[in-house]
């Protein structure tokens, strides 16, 4: 029987200036406007390119698109475009400071000056943000491009953006300039709202003769820090300078009659397009995802069930807040009244232990990065910490093995059902075990596990998205205590589309589809619909799927068929249903097993994924990172020298004073741990290529998410796997 699942019940900045230098009253005269402006250089502006509104009884009233409920108070008092509803995603913030006004909502410590909001405060920041774009002359569904990184002040732009209608295309600083131009070209951004003067300088060679800015906006940093002559006949506005601008036409267009009279007024439509997120997978050239309002508040009404935070709640943020998973979450977050706390790379350790929060949305590398603290922690203990701590966790992983059995949540292929006494003493036996191990589980906890949770916080849980979680690490997080929610999503659908829940968190899936939501797996050849536990391709469809690909219809025709399904280009499969057993609650729940594009199509004709190899590899403290070539199935090794030169100690392959390794001894021990490590999969790797350099965002072998360029990494060092060979 052919399976579809689906989750659906339960779940004219040119001549707008001109009014203000013109306008009779006090607070624009030009002398103050002149002030505020002075950069200002009218012969960069094309009229032809802006519309001209003047607020003249013989002219055409200005356009102001707004965000309906989040600029209530400024539309026309009949209340006709008003709105109790979200219509556009920046309406969230009207109703966010209704409810949770003076909670602090955003804490930015890395930044000069540091930064702590309140919703209230924050919904202003927003609405000047957006007034401020008005005065300069950003127009409606113009593309503005805003490359930053994660800030309050970021924020407040992608939002003011939105909510004027605009459309924003994002990216972070640590994208190569050639990407960044190609973006801002091929996506027609009118101006550049930047980071930094360190980041804009970088960029300002390039783009000022190679892309037409009709604007800048700086976020952080003095303008004074900027390269002179390279965008000398563009304006540069600060940040500060772009909230004041819209503070003061804010208050005018608020007490002045006459200015609301004057103005045409629109609202946004929730099909409008609210940004073009440009892709940053692990091959070919990034495609402009089109994101409308509706798929961005489909997540942020269908995300508690998922994540069900409270008021008050601490969340820590440290993935790029431009990129759609990072972004949506905080969204939905936002919407409940929680706080959220901006972080690095770098001190993230340190947060975890100071803020102390109840969840981190983050993705495998950071779990993985926490586990192996935590691994090294306890193996330079003493020997009989270690050995208690050790034990401990075997006991625990023991434990939590049996009470999933009892508890229905042991994932399973076989379509089969038990019978009903089978499973009566199936489950019988997993509580008598359990049973057993519970009291050593119990001391656990006080003993080792109470420690590590004042060490990472994450007292509710840490929500996993954006890559593989591998099983080590999800059995690991449970045995102590550490509840990870394993999800799963494209830039394409906004990105959820499944998650495990928390009274559902099946081990070894990406739980059921979120609200309104279907799922269906199909061959790959034939297009055929899958039964349940059969594998074939992941397809999804609901109201989070993409518009399309900014001009690239052959890619969307690609990627969306004509009933609305979209293409993951994933492989996996749904749990099938079973009634009874160890089993009966996973039923629905879907299982990834890797990308397509990665297979593997060994002699005998098996398919293999390399992502079984390098998660079962990663499991060794010796690999720090590992990519499988699928053309030669060779490995491409970054060695963890530290753990390699003291295993070779330990081993006496070195002296136990030695302070290196040598190259054919660092790689014939690491081919050694490879094939134990790996000594259960499908196949075995060849060769082993060892390279120093690891694999960074900074070297382009990294998407921004910390997912490895796997055609990258192989394509750099394609001619030493081929001498692998020779």
């Amino acid at each position: 029987m052919a399976t579809l699942l689906s989750s659906t019940s339960s779940f004219d900045y040119y001549n707008h200036s001109l009014h203000f230098l013109f306008s009779p009253s006090k607070l624009h005269s030009p002398r103050i406007l002149a002030s505020k402006l002075p950069e200002l250089s009218f012969p960069v502006f094309s009229p032809s390119k802006s519309r001209v509104f003047c607020e003249s009884k013989t002219q055409e009233g200005q356009i102001r698109r707004c965000s309906p409920l989040l600029e209530k108070a400024s539309l026309p008092s009949n209340g006709a475009l008003a709105s109790d509803e979200w219509k556009a995603v920046p309406d969230i913030w009207r109703s966010s400071a209704e409810k949770h006004g003076d909670r602090v909502a955003v804490v930015d410590p890395y930044h000069d000056p540091p930064s702590t909001m309140t919703y209230k405060q924050l919904e202003q920041e927003i609405l000047d943000f957006t007034e401020g774009l008005r005065v300069i002359g950003v127009n409606p569904e113009e593309k503005v491009a805003l490359f930053a990184d994660n800030s309050c002040r970021w924020l407040a732009a992608d939002q003011g953006i939105m909510a004027m209608g605009a459309i924003n295309v994002v990216r972070g600083s640590r994208s190569a300039v050639e990407e960044l131009l190609h973006i801002y070209n091929h996506s027609e951004s009118v101006g550049l709202v930047v980071d930094n003067p360190e980041f804009f300088n970088r960029l300002a060679g390039t783009f000022s003769s190679k892309a037409t800015m009709r604007f800048i906006v700086l976020l952080w940093g003095e303008k004074v820090c900027l390269s002179s002559g390279e965008t000398h006949s563009v304006p540069i506005f600060s940040y500060k300078e772009i909230i004041e601008l819209g503070r003061e036409s804010r208050v005018a267009h608020i007490d002045s009659h006459d200015a609301r009279q004057g103005c045409k007024y629109e609202i946004i439509g929730s099909d409008d397009i609210a940004t073009i997120v440009y892709t940053s997978g692990t091959t070919g050239n990034p495609k402009g995802v089109m994101l409308t309002h509706k798929n961005l508040l489909h997540q942020i009404e269908n995300l508690w069930d998922v994540v069900p935070t409270e008021a008050g709640d601490r969340f820590l943020s440290m993935l790029p807040t431009w990129h759609v998973y990072e972004r949506a979450c905080e969204y939905f977050t936002f919407t409940h009244g929680i706080e959220q706390v901006y972080t690095t790379v770098r001190n993230l350790k340190d947060d975890l232990r100071h803020y102390q929060p109840q969840y981190l949305i983050s993705v495998p590398l950071v779990y993985e990065t926490l586990y192996r603290g935590i691994q090294k922690q306890i193996s330079t203990s003493s020997t009989i910490r270690k050995l208690i701590a050790v034990s401990f966790i075997r006991v625990s992983l023991a434990y939590m093995e049996f009470k999933r059995i009892y508890e229905g949540l042991y994932l399973t292929r076989n379509t089969e059902q038990p019978s009903y006494l089978a499973s009566m003493l199936d489950c019988l036996w997993a509580r008598i075990i359990a049973a057993i191990l519970w009291p050593l589980h119990v001391l656990a906890k006080k003993l080792v596990y109470q420690k590590i949770h004042s060490s990472i916080g994450i007292s509710k849980a840490g929500v996993n998205g954006g890559g593989s979680l591998p099983m080590h690490l999800d059995k690991f997080f449970e045995a102590i205590g550490v509840t990870v929610q394993n999800g799963y999503g494209l830039t394409e659908s906004s990105p959820v589309v499944a998650c495990r829940r928390p009274y559902c968190n099946v081990i070894g899936s990406i739980g059921h589809p979120i609200q309104h939501t279907e799922f269906k797996v199909v061959d790959s050849k034939t297009g055929e619909v899958l039964p349940p536990g059969t594998r074939g391709i992941v397809k999804v469809r609901g109201p989070q799927v993409m518009k399309g690909y900014y001009k690239n219809p052959l890619a969307t025709k690609q990627a969306l068929d004509e009933d609305g399904w979209l293409d993951t280009g994933d492989i996996g499969w749904i749990a099938p249903h079973h009634s009874v057993g160890r089993s009966r609650r996973c039923g629905g729940v879907i299982v990834l097993e890797g990308r397509a594009k990665d297979t593997i199509v060994l002699s005998s004709g098996e398919n293999v994924e390399p992502l079984e190899i390098e998660e079962a590899a990663m499991r060794s403290s010796l690999i720090q990172q590992i990519v499988v070539d699928q053309r030669r199935l060779a490995a491409i090794i970054v060695p963890n020298k530290d753990e390699v030169l003291q295993a070779a100690k330990v081993s006496s392959i070195v002296d136990p004073d030695a302070v290196d390794l040598g190259r054919d001894k660092m790689t014939s021990l690491l081919y050694e741990e490879l094939s134990k490590w790996t000594s259960e999969c499908s196949f075995q790797v060849g060769p082993i290529l060892v390279v120093d350099e690891p694999f960074t965002i900074d070297s382009g072998l990294m998407t921004p998410t910390m997912k490895i360029r796997r055609d990258q990494v192989v394509a750099k060092y394609k001619e030493e796997i081929a001498n692998l060979y020779k």
